[in-house]
Formats: C-alpha cells, sequence, structure tokens
C-alpha cells in the first residue's frame, strides 16, 4: 500500500491529466450517444461512434476558428493600438505618480520591467513563458487525443465497471453512471455560458464608460471567468491599467465596474448557473470551490465542480435516504 500510495504521488501530473481526460469524455458521451442514434443522410445505418465524436471535435474547432475570424482582425488592431500607445500611457502614468510625491522620477521601460518582479532575470522568465506555454499545449494535444480515445471505448469501460458489481447492483449502477455523465457534461455547458456571459457584459460596460481597447480587455475578461476565483481578479487589472493612463476617474469607475461584476459573478452567476446546470446546491459550489483551490490551486478550482457532482451522485447511492430527502 505504502508503494502504491508513493507511485500515485510520483505519477500525480500524468493522473491529473487523465482524470481531466476522463471528465471531458464523460461530459461530452450524452451528445456523442445522441448524434451515435442518427442515421447517416440517404441510408438506415446508425452514424459510427467515431464520426460522431470527430463532429463534435470539428464543431468545436469550427467554433474556435470562426469566433477568432469575428473578433482577431479588430483584436490584433487595438492590440497594435495599445502597444504603440504603451510608451505614452506609462509616461502619464509615471507623471501622475510624481505629480504626488509617490514616484521620485520617470523609469524607462526597460528599467520597469529590471524593476518588475523578477524582472532581473528577464531571460529565464520568458523562457520559464515559453515552456509553459508549450507544456499547456502538449496538455491540452494530449487531454483531446485521450479523451477521443475514452470516448470512442466508452462503452467497453463502462461495461467492464459494471461487471465489476453484483447482478443485483449493476442496473443502479449504470444508472449512477448515467447521472454522472449528465451533470458533468451540464458543467462544461455552464462553464461556457459563464464565460460567454461574464464576456459580454465586460465588453458593453468598457464601452460605455469609453474604455479604450475595450475589445481585448472583454475578452480577457471571458477567457479569465473559466478560472475559478483569481481569473477575474487577473482579467481586471490591464483593464484598470489603461483605464488609469485616460484619467483616474475612469480607472476608479472601472475598478468598481469589475467589483459589481466579481461580486455578481462569485455570489449569483456561479451558484445560480452551476446549481441549475449541475444540480448541486448553491453552497456546497462554493465550498467546493474554496476547498478546491486550497488543495491544487487554480486547477483545483477548475475541477472542483464537477468532482463535487461525482460525489454527490455517489453520497446518494451510499446513502439513498439522504437522496429521496434531498428530492
Amino acid at each position: 500500500m505504502v508503494a502504491f500510495v508513493w507511485a500515485l504521488y510520483l505519477t500525480r501530473d500524468a493522473l491529473l491529466l487523465i482524470y481531466v481526460s476522463a471528465l471531458v469524455a464523460i461530459g461530452l458521451s450524452p451528445l456523442v450517444t445522441s448524434l451515435e442514434q442518427r442515421t447517416l443522410p440517404g441510408t438506415s445505418k446508425a452514424m459510427p461512434r467515431w464520426a460522431a465524436i470527430l463532429i463534435i471535435y470539428a464543431c468545436f474547432v469550427g467554433a474556435v476558428v470562426g469566433v477568432g475570424l469575428l473578433i482577431v482582425p479588430p483584436l490584433v488592431e487595438q492590440a497594435r493600438g495599445l502597444w504603440s500607445a504603451l510608451p505614452d500611457m506609462l509616461h502619464r502614468g509615471q507623471q501622475w505618480l510624481i505629480d504626488r510625491g509617490l514616484l521620485v522620477r520617470e523609469l524607462t521601460v526597460r528599467e520597469a520591467v529590471e524593476k518588475a518582479p523578477g524582472g532581473t532575470d528577464t531571460v529565464g522568465t520568458v523562457f520559464a513563458a515559453v515552456w509553459g506555454l508549450v507544456g499547456g499545449v502538449f496538455g491540452v494535444v494530449t487531454i483531446l487525443i485521450l479523451s477521443f480515445y475514452l470516448l470512442l471505448e466508452s462503452n467497453a469501460i463502462v461495461t467492464a465497471f459494471v461487471r465489476m458489481f453484483p447482478r443485483g447492483e449493476r442496473a443502479r449502477v449504470q444508472d449512477a453512471s448515467r447521472r454522472v455523465a449528465t451533470k458533468v457534461s451540464a458543467w462544461l455547458g455552464g462553464q461556457l455560458l459563464l464565460g460567454a456571459i461574464i464576456g459580454s457584459t465586460a465588453a458593453v460596460g468598457l464601452f460605455f464608460l469609453g474604455v479604450p481597447y475595450f475589445y481585448v480587455l472583454a475578452l480577457i475578461a471571458g477567457v479569465g471567468e473559466l478560472i475559478p476565483i483569481v481569473g477575474p481578479i487577473l482579467a481586471a487589472v490591464p483593464a484598470i491599467a489603461v483605464a488609469f493612463t485616460v484619467s483616474p476617474a475612469m480607472a476608479l469607475g472601472v475598478a468598481v465596474f469589475y467589483f459589481a461584476q466579481q461580486q455578481l459573478e462569485n455570489h449569483v452567476l456561479v451558484p445560480k448557473v452551476m446549481s441549475r446546470q449541475v444540480g448541486l446546491n448553491a453552497s456546497f459550489v462554493i465550498i467546493a470551490l474554496l476547498i478546491g483551490g486550497s488543495l491544487l490551486g487554480i486547477v483545483g478550482a477548475i475541477l472542483a465542480i464537477p468532482t463535487a457532482a461525482i460525489l454527490q451522485v455517489l453520497f446518494e447511492e451510499a446513502v439513498p435516504d439522504a437522496a429521496a430527502s434531498a428530492d
């Protein structure tokens, strides 16, 4: 047992990738099954499972490419304008600090980078960032490939899992597996819905506040929503910084807007959307996020809600009276 636990610890990164891949496969399973039951156009044959999976993957890639074609041109234009205006923004921001005695003299961009945390080792920081990006891309590709094979062989995997239980319990285990798949699939949809809501509201709010480059900042807000707890906070920093270069009053307005949006997201949107989508109590959603973030940081916060949904199904099966009272 000690050797087994030690082996689990040594392979924790690989096991985390496997767990995420399993969650993706479980979440997509109801959709794949629905497509698999459809007949091919012009024939009476059912659609092969591999074709159903590839259609979902193709739709996902097509959606990403389509959104990219819509937002990349203005995004690149605004990002180029932001980069061109960055020196002037830095000058105006530092001048405001100098006028109030908070800064002795203006710093060049190079000095600002060197004085930033970790700025003395710029090459190492850049290398670490690039290496992290490569690792992230490799992880995503691994998850997609492993999820494909898990979906392809899901029927055999579930059948083998169910056969581990006594005959009298197999129908119950099959039903619990189906409910887990439904909940995880709902979680995936809920995450995308929250990102779209936050990104859209951020774009509208920043536009009416008159913040430049609102397109870029709204996209950052939408992506940041996919990272629980810290994502919205990190997304607010560039928006406030850009607004500060226009005026301190605008920066204050943006800070108030993001604070209100974050409070709405933390206390209303996430609990309500996830409780409606996944079927978890709103308080359980908040508790799961706190515990997951404490255990594994950002990754733990991302995986907290689907893990809590799986644990809820297991608890309901272990304690039928609790499930009946909850209903």
